[in-house]
C-alpha cells in the first residue's frame, strides 16, 4: 500500500468550469480531474484547441518550488526530463478563495506495467537505460526526483519513451525528501536515509521494476535487504540485471551514470551473445536500437562495442 507523508490537498473544481488566470488572463476549461497529491490537484483542461494539465494548490510556496523544478528541467537541452511548463498564475474562485496554479504539457501514455506486459519484458532494459539517463541529467541540475514511482511515469509512443509526469516530490540535493511513497522509500525499509541524493532515486528505480512483477507490492520484513534480494532473485525476466539491482538496493551506486553503464554493458553483451547464436537479429537488439537512436551517448557506445 502506498502512502504519502501528508494528507492529500485535494481541491474540487466542477468539470466545465472556466479558469481565468488573474495576471496573464489565459483561459482554461476544466475537463476532468487527473489526480491529487499532498500539495495540490491536477486537472485535464482545454486551452484553445490544446489539452493541458493544470495543477492547483493553496500552498503557494510549494507551488513556486515545483515551478522552479520545471523551469530547471526545461533548461536541459535536448532532454525531455519532465512536462513542459506553459503558464503560472493565480485563480480567484469568486467565493473569496484564491489558488495558485501552473499549467504544463499534458502527457498521453501508458503505465510501464501495462506496456511491458503487452509488449514483452525485453523493454525493461530499454526503459532502465532511459530512466537512468534522465536521472543522471536531473541530478546534474541539482535535484533528486524523490517520489519516483510507477504512478509518476508514463510510456509515450513513436518511439516508446518513458517520461516523468509529476515533479511534486522533486527535492534539492542534500535536503530531506519532501514527498515519498513507502514501498519506494529506502528509509521505510531501513536501508538508508531520506536525504536527497542520487542513491535515493536508484533504490526507488529498482522498486519501480519490482512493482511490474509484484503489483500488490510486498510488506516490509526483518532483514529487509536480503528480503528484497530474494524478491529480485525470484524473477527470471530480470536476472540480467540482478547484480545492478542488488547494488542499487544496498546503496552501492553513488551516481546514476555508474548504474547506467553497468546496465548498458550487460545488454550489449547479451545482444552479442544472442547474435552469435542466431543469424536472425534478436528482438532485444531491435528494442535497444530505439533507445540508442534517441541518445547519441548510447549510439557511440553501441558502435564501439
Amino acid at each position: 500500500m502506498q502512502r504519502n507523508i501528508a494528507k492529500k490537498a485535494d481541491i474540487y473544481v466542477q468539470p466545465g468550469t472556466e479558469i481565468i488566470g488573474k495576471w496573464n488572463r489565459n483561459r482554461y476549461v476544466v475537463r476532468r480531474k487527473i489526480g491529487a497529491g499532498m500539495i495540490g490537484t491536477v486537472y485535464l483542461c482545454q486551452m484553445n484547441n490544446r489539452l493541458v494539465a493544470l495543477k492547483m494548490s493553496s500552498d503557494a510556496m510549494s507551488m513556486t518550488t515545483e515551478v522552479n523544478v520545471l523551469k530547471s528541467l526545461n533548461k536541459v537541452q535536448d532532454k525531455r526530463l519532465g512536462p513542459f511548463l506553459i503558464d503560472v498564475d493565480d485563480y480567484e474562485t469568486g467565493r473569496g478563495a484564491t489558488y495558485s496554479f501552473y499549467v504544463m504539457e499534458y502527457i498521453r501514455g501508458t503505465s510501464i506495467e501495462m506496456f511491458v506486459r503487452q509488449n514483452g519484458y525485453e523493454w525493461i532494459g530499454v526503459f532502465l537505460l532511459q530512466l537512468l539517463e534522465q536521472l543522471e541529467q536531473l541530478h546534474q541540475t541539482g535535484w533528486v526526483f524523490g517520489d519516483l514511482k510507477n504512478d509518476n511515469l508514463l510510456i509515450t509512443s513513436s518511439p516508446p519513451t518513458i517520461r516523468f509526469v509529476d515533479v511534486g516530490g522533486t527535492t534539492k540535493m542534500g535536503r530531506s525528501i519532501k514527498e515519498y511513497s513507502e514501498f519506494y522509500d529506502r528509509a521505510y525499509w531501513h536501508l538508508g536515509t531520506r536525504e536527497a541524493e542520487p542513491s535515493y532515486d536508484l533504490f526507488a528505480l529498482v522498486m519501480v521494476v519490482l512493482t511490474i512483477f509484484y503489483p500488490k507490492q510486498f510488506k516490509r520484513q526483518k532483514n529487509a535487504k536480503q528480503y528484497i534480494f530474494q524478491k529480485i532473485s525470484a524473477i527470471d525476466e530480470i536476472k540480467l540485471f540482478r547484480p545492478m539491482f542488488q547494488k542499487a538496493i544496498a546503496g552501492k551506486y553513488i551516481h546514476a551514470k555508474e548504474m547506467k553503464e553497468d546496465v548498458l554493458q550487460v545488454i550489449v553483451q547479451r545482444a552479442k551473445d544472442d547474435k552469435n547464436k542466431s543469424k536472425k537479429t534478436p528482438h532485444i537488439i531491435e528494442v535497444l536500437l530505439i533507445t540508442l537512436i534517441s541518445s547519441l551517448y548510447y549510439v557511440v557506445l553501441y558502435l564501439f562495442f
